[in-house]
């Protein structure tokens, strides 16, 4: 499997400074919880340093880590489609730094720059390809029966 693109990295210089003049820098401690599914998607990270876990429950009350993202990962998606609330959890499995993004304000410069919005979209979507790959692969490894079936 390839890796994802990088958001930053994969938008024009133009685009990049665009982003980048709605950012604000942040930092998470480890195992700090940085959103759970079903809460409100107001924002999305770039990170700078550190890990993140993503993680689903699978179970009312046992979840699995579905991906580890590190610097220069995306770190949240729903913000961009409707409910806009989060899919997965993700917490920092070490002391996190990151570009932190308000959606509104992003949506805003969006508005005045379409084709800024346009290619931030077709990198999430491909992002978002990714990150759905790499959950199913981690389901199935998770909870395939060395028969092929699942349990």
């Amino acid at each position: 499997m390839s890796a994802p693109p990088r958001v930053l990295h994969a938008l024009s210089p133009e685009h990049r400074a665009l982003l980048l003049s709605v950012a604000r820098e942040v930092a998470f401690a480890e195992d700090t919880r940085i959103f759970e599914a079903g809460g409100v998607a107001d924002r999305f990270w770039v990170l700078r340093s550190g890990t993140v876990s993503l993680y689903q429950y699978v179970l009312a009350e046992r979840r699995i880590s579905v991906a580890t993202l590190g610097p220069g990962d995306l770190l949240g998606w729903s913000w961009l489609f409707p409910p806009h609330r989060w899919d997965f959890g993700a917490e920092a499995f070490s002391p996190v730094r990151a570009y932190e993004f308000d959606a509104s304000a992003v949506a805003v410069l969006g508005e005045r720059d379409p084709s800024l919005e346009l290619a931030l979209t077709r990198t999430v979507g491909t992002i978002l390809a990714h990150r759905l790959e790499m959950t199913r692969s981690a389901l199935i490894e998770r909870y395939a029966h060395p028969s092929g079936r699942l349990v």
